[in-house]
């Protein structure tokens, strides 16, 4: 079956992010956390420094359904510049409006909300947030209010 997830490079926070992330959704990690000291080192590669070594090569946490968030260190010592911009969201669409509620709070924790949630003219419940990690999320929660 095919499948489509998100990436997300962090320049050193991606297991506190991930940490985060798991506690929220309540779930479990695919797999171990890789980390940069568990690859071979390529011909004529520098050595990594042992902070370097420790950083996390590859994660991923499922979200909601069969949705994975996966994740990378992407440190300036290791020739990346990693740039959070607006041009992208984590759109969630849980089932129900606690749920919603429920995500929606512990996400805002420590970030900022765009958007709080309101039921809209298509009538959902929608909001938008960045999170203390500066990753944007968006929420459509098509239960309806009781």
């Amino acid at each position: 079956m095919a499948k489509v997830s998100v990436y997300l490079n962090f320049p050193r926070s991606t297991e506190e992010a991930f940490m985060f992330y798991r506690e929220v959704f309540g779930t479990a990690f695919i797999g171990h956390i890789a980390r940069m000291g568990d690859a071979p080192q390529g011909e004529g590669a520098p050595e990594l420094s042992e902070e370097d070594k420790n950083l996390v090569m590859h994660i991923a946490l499922p979200l909601l359904g069969e949705f994975v968030l996966m994740g990378t260190d992407a440190p300036e010592s290791m020739g990346f510049t990693v740039n959070f911009g607006n041009n992208s969201y984590l759109n969630l669409e849980p089932d129900t409006r606690a749920e919603t509620e429920r995500l929606f709070s512990r996400l805002a924790d420590g970030g900022v909300v765009t958007m709080p949630l309101q039921d809209m003219f298509w009538g959902d419940l929608y909001g938008s947030l960045t999170d203390k990690f500066g990753v944007q999320w968006m929420f459509n929660c098509s239960e309806k209010a009781s």
